[in-house]
């Protein structure tokens, strides 16, 4: 059940690790910026941010208070570690557990530099919790948490989130992303600092189910499950479009072309249902997997009714995927989904897999969630959806709205951060451990929300 988190008369004062903070870019780094933005906004919480001085010039632009900052200086070793990232990755964006790898060698040098700027003030009783917000990673450890814990202070981890196994239907995909260190991906539990900053913890935040499951059950009383996952309302005021009923239903894909996610599933169940007239697909996105994707839609004869937008920044998101319907991402193994709760914050109705992250975004009320299986199973189980949709504009509308006033109720940085408080509040022993539901629980079964569920 949702937990009260309103502030007490004490301040909280909060060191914020993020050392992946960045407001002009995407992925992890944009919400290492959003989170730790909306902690600071919070009322009775006073909070400051370490983060790596690579983003130095990003807050100044932004204007925030170079007084509310530090920017830690760990380029020695993260710039060498960047460098050898790009060339095992080539630019195509695969070998991401191998990266994660190299990455916890330049966070932990990040970790030292920070250690030794603040362990005076950590010792002295400035904060009265320190938390590591970034990176997400459950592999990468906090070395600092012992030390943390010395000087008595509650040291937070998360949300952390990751670990979604590969399917097994999709091992094929596996090699295609060059993932070879997953197969022995469960070795980082022996890494150094893996049980210590466990041990030390007071709370961990977990983003997922499935990286719930993947903690020590005797780690389990700590755990509070928050979605990684949010948005700021204001990147997303738009709403989808009115739908002409004699119109084709327009249904957009956004992501990276990579095989994991797989858009080649989509087209392939869409493609009767092109032909016919009755879907129009729009792929958002680049990658290696688009020159395949390309000669798939020449071979099924529907570039009529395809278009590959290729990249689109991410301020220009919304207009583009704004004009869509219904959101089609069969993505095997998606952590978070931020693009999911994007698509919702604009009405777009979200058909998803139910694995990983985003089948806890998705209710039965707001999008729909297809069951894991072989990849035939799954084509023939989106195609009959899609064709399902397409038949009823009327009840897409409405699941689209229910599926914008979710996301604005549940899922922004705000709530998010309210969430933490609540976090916060427990390990400094003003409030019992928050339980907020796992996953979190659909409008109509929140108490005080039913009105507001009917409206939609």
């Amino acid at each position: 059940m949702p937990h009260d988190t309103s502030t007490s008369d004490d301040l909280i004062r909060v060191l914020l690790m993020a050392e992946q903070c960045d407001p002009e870019t995407v992925s992890v780094p944009l919400e290492g910026w959003s989170h730790s933005r909306a902690i600071h906004a919070l009322e009775g919480v006073e909070a400051h941010t370490a983060t790596q001085v690579r983003n130095r010039e990003k807050f100044e632009r932004a204007g925030v208070d170079p007084a509310t900052y530090t920017a830690i200086d760990s380029e020695r070793v993260a710039r060498p570690i960047w460098r050898l990232e790009e060339l095992l990755r080539g630019g195509k964006g695969k070998g991401w557990t191998t990266v994660m790898a190299l990455r916890s060698i330049s966070f932990a040098y990040y970790e030292r530099v920070l250690w030794r700027a603040f362990r005076e003030r950590v010792r002295g009783g400035a904060f009265d919790v320190v938390h590591r917000l970034t990176p997400l990673s459950p592999t990468v450890a906090s070395r600092v948490a012992r030390r943390v814990e010395r000087a008595g202070v509650p040291f937070v981890i998360g949300p952390i989130n990751g670990g979604v196994p590969w399917p097994r239907e999709f091992d094929s995909a596996r090699r295609r992303e060059k993932e070879w260190l997953s197969y022995v991906r469960g070795a980082y539990r022996l890494a150094p600092g893996y049980r210590a900053m466990r041990e030390a913890a007071s709370a961990i935040i977990v983003g997922s189910r499935d990286t719930l499951r993947l903690e020590p059950e005797k780690y389990h009383d700590k755990c509070v499950y928050i979605p990684e996952n949010a948005i700021d309302p204001a990147r997303f005021e738009g709403v989808g479009v009115e739908r002409d009923p004699a119109s084709p239903m327009r249904v957009a894909f956004v992501g990276r072309l990579v095989p994991y996610k797989a858009a080649d599933m989509l087209l392939e169940a869409a493609a009767p249902l092109v032909r016919d007239g009755a879907v129009v697909i729009d792929v958002i996105g680049d990658g290696p997997e688009r020159g395949r994707l390309e000669a798939m839609v020449e071979r099924e004869g529907i570039g009529h009714g395809v278009e590959m937008a290729g990249w689109v920044p991410h301020t220009s998101l919304k207009d583009r995927l704004g004009r869509a319907h219904v959101f089609g991402f069969p993505s095997v193994r998606e952590f978070g989904g931020a693009v999911v709760l994007e698509a919702m914050a604009l009405g777009v109705v979200p058909v998803v897999m139910d694995y990983g992250g985003p089948g806890e975004l998705v209710t039965k009320r707001t999008g729909v969630a297809l069951p894991m299986g072989a990849r035939g199973e799954i084509v023939e189980r989106l195609r009959g959806v899609l064709a399902d949709l397409a038949d009823r504009p009327g009840d897409v509308a409405a699941m689209g709205e229910r599926a914008r006033r979710r996301v604005l109720a549940q899922f922004t940085w705000e709530a998010k951060a309210r969430q933490v408080l609540g976090v916060y509040r427990w390990v400094t022993g003003r409030a019992s451990k928050p339980d907020y539901g796992m996953p979190l629980p659909d409008l109509a079964d929140v108490p005080g929300e039913a009105t507001l569920a009917r409206c939609a």
